[in-house]
């Protein structure tokens, strides 16, 4: 790897770190970016999802204030975070060559999250307005939806976040930035626990690993701290960019 090649990705790890603790879709940054140095899909994956633990957390660490008052919800709604994390990173270690198939299409859904990102959010906040009288920690289905977010994160990962938010923002009585703080921690234990499944039977590349971590963990605290400033469309944009860039390698 050449020295322009562990900045691009160290950097590509910065702006993941930044738009998972803001948007949840970094993902679609650092994935691109590795399939473009000619790094097999697996392999990328699966370093990603180890290197990108770090920023999670930091953006959780961020978020703390926002945490306040929310351990009972939180316990209860992590033990679905790390069951999906597994089976999600079970699936893919079990039929790995089927990960290279439809990844295409996980991006391509991945990429429609995104886009009807702002759509999502007006229909969750005018949800989160108009209910009123839900337990404290949230409707009957919220478990069951995360769990199926975490599958979807242990396998792949990408606009996890934007579909935490949406099951969060509908399911739980809570202000949307006390939701974004659950997030954080509960996106952290489905790559966390992922990650724990990948080092002990996957194939890692720890030097990518390194690289998206050290960035990963900047652009954690970038985004708990400035983040929330930067405009979403931007954000948005360069994702989009990025995602269609990946197609274009993938389908070529």
């Amino acid at each position: 790897m050449s020295p322009l090649e562990a900045g691009l990705i160290a950097l590509a790890g910065v702006a993941a770190g930044t738009i998972n603790t803001v948007v949840g879709s970094g993902t679609l940054i650092t994935f691109p970016t590795l399939l473009a140095f000619g790094v097999p899909p697996v392999t990328a994956n699966v370093s990603n999802t180890i290197g990108l633990v770090p920023g999670s957390v930091a953006g959780a660490v961020g978020y703390r204030r926002e945490l306040a008052g929310q351990r009972s919800r939180l316990l209860r709604l992590a033990s679905a975070s790390l069951l999906g994390g597994v089976v999600g990173g079970v699936l893919l270690l079990w039929r790995p060559d089927a990960f290279e198939v439809v990844v295409p299409v996980l991006i391509g859904l991945a990429l429609v999250l995104v886009v009807a990102g702002p759509r999502i959010s007006a229909w969750v906040a005018r949800r989160h307005a108009a209910v009123g009288g839900l337990p404290a920690r949230g409707a009957w289905w919220v478990w069951p939806l995360m769990f199926g977010c975490g599958v979807y994160g242990g396998y792949f990962g990408a606009a996890q976040g934007v579909l935490m938010m949406a099951v969060l923002g509908i399911g739980v009585d809570e202000t949307l930035q006390r939701l974004n703080g659950l997030k954080n921690v509960l996106a952290a234990l489905v790559n966390g626990v992922a990650g724990v499944l990948f080092v002990l039977v996957a194939e890692v590349d720890w030097q990518i690993v390194a690289l998206i971590a050290v960035g990963a963990v900047v652009g954690g605290l970038l985004g708990a701290s400035i983040g929330r400033r930067l405009p979403p469309a931007v954000l948005r944009a360069v994702i989009v960019v990025v995602a269609l860039v990946a197609l274009v390698i993938l389908l070529t």
